[in-house]
């Protein structure tokens, strides 16, 4: 550790306190001022009920942010404060400024946490693949890289985080491995170093791998073979994440199919960023392949102003619907995370196509829960 190392962790030790064990869920208040049961109180002893937050939200003292949190949530992801362009920003300086504030709020509510991410080939800082003279890096260097990286992000925050998702967008749609500079400088072993580093920084963590799409067939094989391939080599993997950027035409019966073959293979399933866009799409579903773009069309913003009765309830209906899969399987789903916390903040209002006014999660623009949520509750608590 170098002077500016230290000086961040210096700056860092925010009371990353008291509590070095993953926390109970069932310490913080579940149930709002009026009565009525939240998310959390509605999902306990079915599976994590999750959101992903940002910096903002966090580091918050507005009552509405910090009750809708801790009261309806049982399990916080970091939207972004963990990934490694946020947390390393240069070879010799890491910044756990607000990934450590994040596990500290999670403590506080008694929250359980999972971290996101350590190995994607989006969102990494530019030096990652460039030696000092901005010359690609060679294969031992990359290695000595990710290596390094995941052993200091991973041991940080050992007995505090339940989780991480090590490897996250490995796949294309085709089930193939992605092309990434990951793939290219190491080869496909990259996949089975990373699970290894991150076993070793915290044997006691759980590991998963985590994607997009994994409904579809040829995506769901891959993720398959993901898992046999580690398992294989003696490599730890807990479960595997379905990102869930669902939309209406969604094909249910081929999602559950996918649960019901990642849970074959011995593993949990967790969905990890689960958002619905009641938006109109340009040519379709693309899932988060976040490269996608198109220019702004007013044909495709319909609802400026607010969401409509009807999509409303279309809204509510898809969500029971996708619910009652979870329920059903509940005995392998371990979590249920909403990708962001309300509509405001959720980043499906800027893509594919910016400037676009959607509504895809739980708790909208006013930290009001939406009305599919009362639906949603209600079918857990028959399942009591």
């Amino acid at each position: 550790m170098n002077i500016k190392q230290i000086s961040i962790v210096a700056i860092a030790v925010v009371t990353l306190t008291a509590c070095s064990q993953v926390p109970s869920t069932q310490s913080a208040q579940t149930a709002t001022d009026n009565g009525k049961p939240t998310m959390r109180q509605a999902f306990d002893g079915k599976f994590l009920l999750g959101a992903a937050v940002n910096v903002r939200q966090v580091k918050s003292t507005d009552p509405k942010v910090v009750n809708v949190i801790r009261d309806q949530f049982s399990a916080l992801v970091p939207e972004n404060c963990m990934k490694p362009e946020e947390i390393h920003p240069k070879k010799d300086l890491y910044d756990w400024r607000d990934a450590d504030a994040l596990v500290e709020l999670a403590q506080k509510n008694g929250q359980v946490v999972t971290g996101h991410c350590l190995v994607w080939h989006s969102q990494l800082p530019y030096w990652f693949f460039k030696d000092d003279l901005g010359q690609q890096v060679t294969k031992e260097e990359l290695i000595s890289r990710m290596k390094e990286h995941i052993t200091a992000v991973v041991s940080r925050y050992k007995g505090k985080i339940k989780g991480w998702d090590v490897v996250n967008e490995a796949l294309l749609d085709n089930g193939e491995l992605r092309p990434t500079q990951f793939y290219r400088i190491i080869g496909p072993e990259y996949i089975k170093m990373a699970f290894q580093f991150a076993h070793e920084a915290d044997p006691d963590a759980e590991l998963y791998y985590n994607d997009y799409g994994m409904d579809n067939p040829s995506k769901r094989e891959g993720a398959i073979r993901i898992v046999r391939e580690l398992k294989e080599v003696g490599c730890r993997i807990d479960g595997i994440g379905m990102q869930s950027h669902v939309a209406f035409d969604t094909n249910l019966d081929e999602y559950e199919k996918s649960i019901e073959a990642y849970a074959a293979e011995g593993v949990k399933v967790m969905v990890t960023e689960l958002d619905l866009s009641v938006l109109p799409w340009p040519q379709g579903n693309y899932g988060a392949a976040v490269e996608t773009n198109f220019e702004y069309m007013k044909e495709m913003n319909p609802y400026t102003d607010s969401l409509p009765a009807a999509k409303a309830q279309e809204q509510t209906d898809f969500f029971v619907k996708l619910f009652g899969i979870y329920l059903k399987h509940a005995d392998v789903i371990d979590r249920v995370t909403f990708w962001g916390l309300t509509d405001a903040d959720s980043w499906k209002n800027g893509w594919p196509m910016p400037g676009r006014t959607d509504y895809p999660l739980a708790i909208d623009r006013n930290y009001q829960p939406k009305p599919f949520v009362d639906a949603i509750i209600k079918l857990a608590m028959e399942e009591k």
